[in-house]
């Protein structure tokens, strides 16, 4: 077995590699050596998170397009684990079409992106952008009378997807006692509906439930279900003053649509970590408008990130090769 990783990944994992591949014949080999050596006979890559680095999926730096290069004309390529929870590069789409497997890493930094959104919710409700603007202009200005904020309890969230992020941003928000409704492919009938579960419903009766929600929370994938389902039709069902939390993918959006919304006041409030085009243009209206909390697609980035994607990549490898039957030495 050929493995293709990073020099970096390969310096810190060459000893779980060993212990976890104990008796299997497998070599090592780097991004760096394939691209200056011109290999391309490997089986399986790793593509941790110094690979892609501060690219993105829409700007990709020479040294990821290279990288990129390596994966598909390899033509021996049979699996890839990947850093991210989501497969909806463009790589990964042709890789996937040739036969290779994607494996993603949902779920290792699940706990670190419930957070976030968390964060972001807090920070809107709590009207931390109009605090923090009146601090930047030296301005005593405390939230009484018109401005005092909602309480939160009692509040409508609407969790698009119910992947790990979103049961675990679950807990977090029927511990401040928001009532929840989860919008996923099928719906839970009323007979099986645990007290203590979320209410499930389809994305077919999401408009129904709009009008009474106060956050629209996205962390689904990006399928053709789910691309551009936010939208000005959307927008202008919820009730005046609703605030839109997205981790998801900046595609579930239509980002000219919620600008509209936001400026012209039908929507409250907004957290965003993604964008249709990532890096945000310079130009975008997003970066001014004052209802409105921006982060560079880092709702997930933590120190303990590599870690967990490396427990998930050794794990994948062991089970991966025992499942075709690779010889030991």
């Amino acid at each position: 077995m050929k493995i293709l990783m990073s020099a970096l990944a390969l310096q810190s994992l060459q000893s779980a590699l060993s212990n976890a591949l104990a008796g299997q014949v497998y070599e090592c080999c780097t991004f760096e050596e394939a691209i200056k050596g011109g290999r391309r006979d490997f089986d399986v890559a790793f593509v941790s998170r110094d690979v892609t680095g501060l690219s993105t999926k829409h700007e990709l730096a020479p040294s990821l397009q290279a990288c990129y290069r390596v994966l598909e004309e390899t033509d021996t390529l049979r699996w890839v684990h990947i850093h991210s929870a989501g497969a909806d590069r463009e790589v990964y789409l042709r890789l996937k079409a040739k036969g290779v497997h994607i494996a993603t890493s949902s779920g290792a930094n699940a706990e670190v992106v419930a957070q976030t959104a968390l964060a972001g919710l807090l920070a809107l409700s709590r009207k931390f952008p109009q605090l923090v603007h009146a601090m930047h202009q030296h301005q005593w200005a405390p939230l009484l009378g018109a401005e005092l904020p909602k309480d939160l309890a009692g509040q409508h969230a609407v969790l698009v997807g119910w992947g790990p992020i979103a049961q675990r941003l679950a807990q977090f928000l029927k511990m401040l006692s928001l009532e929840i409704t989860v919008v996923r492919q099928l719906s839970q009938p009323l007979s099986s509906m645990s007290p203590h579960e979320p209410r499930m419903i389809t994305f077919q009766e999401l408009p129904e439930a709009l009008p009474f929600t106060n956050w629209l929370i996205l962390t689904c994938p990006l399928t053709e279900t789910t691309r551009g389902l936010v939208n000005a039709r959307t927008l202008s069902l919820l009730p005046a003053g609703a605030g839109l939390v997205n981790v998801s993918r900046g595609e579930v959006v239509v980002e000219k649509e919620l600008i509209q919304a936001l400026q012209q006041g039908i929507l409250g409030s907004a957290f965003l970590d993604v964008f249709e085009h990532e890096p945000l243009p310079k130009n975008s209206p997003l970066w001014d408008l004052p209802n409105v909390i921006l982060t560079p697609h880092s709702a997930g980035f933590s120190a303990g990130n590599e870690a967990r994607v490396s427990q998930m990549f050794l794990k994948n490898l062991v089970e991966w090769s025992k499942a075709i039957g690779l010889k030991t030495g």
